[in-house]
């Protein structure tokens, strides 16, 4: 993450705040069961969250089909069944589509529960299994792509944020797209997202409560679940989903709208994600609305150095995972994405998760590095940088192990 100037790394200069109350209606009145979180403060929360924050997104888009490229019994070895499938947005070839990668493990006894994720670089990065297909849109120039344009070079450049195999022993399949595929990740992106072809956006010029890319990386996630609940080998009441940096953000979003997800992971999602913005510790609204204006709905920049003033915080987003099991992760050195902040919403997410009958974090303060912590909701910072590591994997399984095992 590119980091403005001025950021505040000091607890000292942290200003004073008063966190909006998750409990307490639009109208001032308490909300004291799960049957007035249900049907009216959750509501109320997403919808703040739309027109404040992400912007409004569109449903499942009609005429949706599915090609399925192919499926190897025999993948990795024999340890798994590959599958790989193009999600045809429109109905149409040539039209925005979503190539879905998805490995199974082999033996199996009944559907998989399965871990999701989007990918920064293309589904051919997250290993080297030569027959994974190629990313033909837009990537990074990071990513191993000539002229924006990926080659075999990138195969497996990001298998160390993606322990296949482990994941695979376990039991559990996983699945993946390239988060490009709905919208590249630049500030011109918008010309080829799925945002000029759906929703509010199509055909038209988009207004300041409208969707922006994450947004559009998460309604790509929940089609990827359309998806999964078609396949009888897959256990859909039993996805996870994950994302590291911008991507925990779009899953912790993606998660609020569905509550099909079973599990929600946050890995370093920081401003706009986990962190609390009115610390403003690291990265600032400020900040993130200078370097990534594509990533919100416009009017989020408005809330720049007034963060006192936005009507929602990233504990009202945690606690709208409630009461699925949720895990928040930080990293020590990623100072950027302020881990306490992550930490200190994951805390002030407790009562609703508390309301709904399940337990929190069960700790007053934040732990030691690498000690995690939790019970519905999990948490750890780890020692290191920002990244997605194989010790966050360890935690994200024994995590998974014991709130989706039958």
């Amino acid at each position: 993450m590119a980091q403005a100037p001025k950021a505040n790394y000091d607890e000292a200069k942290v200003p004073a705040y008063v966190l909006p109350d998750p409990l307490t209606l639009s109208d001032g009145g308490p909300v004291k069961d799960a049957n007035t979180w249900r049907s009216r403060r959750r509501p109320e929360i997403l919808r703040l969250f739309e027109e404040s924050v992400y912007g409004r997104s569109p449903g499942k888009p009609d005429g949706v089909k599915v090609e399925t490229v192919e499926v190897e019994p025999r993948a990795l070895g024999g340890a798994a069944t590959r599958k790989q499938a193009r999600i045809l947005l429109t109905g149409r070839a040539d039209g925005a589509a979503l190539d879905l990668l998805v490995y199974l493990p082999n033996p199996r006894q009944g559907p998989s529960p399965v871990f999701l994720g989007l990918n920064f670089g293309g589904n051919h990065t997250v290993h080297e299994d030569p027959a994974i297909r190629l990313a033909k849109g837009w990537v990074a120039k990071d990513e191993g792509a000539a002229d924006h344009r990926t080659t075999d070079a990138a195969r497996g450049r990001d298998a160390g944020s993606w322990p296949i195999e482990t994941i695979l022993s376990r039991g559990y399949g996983f699945a993946t797209a390239y988060y490009g595929d709905l919208e590249p990740d630049h500030t011109e992106g918008l010309k080829d997202s799925v945002r000029t072809r759906f929703g509010p956006g199509a055909g038209g010029k988009l207004s300041p409560g409208d969707w922006g890319a994450i947004g559009a990386w998460a309604w790509g996630l929940r089609r990827a679940l359309d998806y999964l609940e078609t396949d009888r080998e897959v256990d859909a009441k039993r996805v996870a989903l994950m994302g590291h940096s911008r991507l925990g953000k779009t899953a912790l979003w993606a998660g609020a709208q569905d509550e099909r997800f079973a599990l929600v992971i946050s890995n370093e999602s920081g401003e706009g994600g986990a962190a609390l913005a009115r610390r403003r510790f690291g990265e600032t609204v400020a900040s993130i609305t200078r370097a990534f204006p594509h990533w919100f709905a416009g009017r989020f920049k408005e809330y720049s150095d007034r963060e006192a003033t936005l009507p929602v915080d990233s504990h009202m987003l945690l606690a709208l995972m409630a009461p699925r099991p949720l895990y928040v992760a930080s990293a020590q050195e990623d100072q950027w994405a302020d881990p306490r902040g992550e930490f200190l919403a994951a805390k002030a997410a407790e009562p609703v998760y508390g309301l709904l009958g399940k337990d929190g974090l069960g700790v007053l303060e934040m732990p030691a590095p690498d000690t995690p912590i939790g019970g519905t909701i999990g948490y750890h910072v780890r020692r290191g940088p920002h990244g997605l590591t194989a010790y966050d994997w360890q935690q994200y399984l024994a995590f998974a192990d014991r709130h989706l095992r039958p």
